[in-house]
């Protein structure tokens, strides 16, 4: 069975990005997670980093067309 949850430093090494980038995209709310447990370790559900991914592809799509002059 896969994974629903992954913890904040896998979500780092997917994205290629440091562990601190990671976190400033949880805390700014762009990538949503839950803390869990009783240290509170953050997690990011494997749908919820895969709708951040599209997002992205979307907004650079987006910000090339508007600087490119194309539809």
């Amino acid at each position: 069975m896969a994974r629903r949850f992954i913890p904040l430093a896998e979500v780092a090494e997917i994205l290629d990005v440091s562990a601190a980038q990671a976190y400033a995209l949880v805390r700014s709310g762009d990538l949503p997670a839950i803390k869990v447990g009783g240290r509170g370790q953050w997690r990011v559900e494997v749908d919820e980093l895969e709708n951040y991914i599209q997002r992205m592809y979307a907004e650079t799509k987006a910000l090339m067309e508007s600087q490119h002059g194309e539809p």
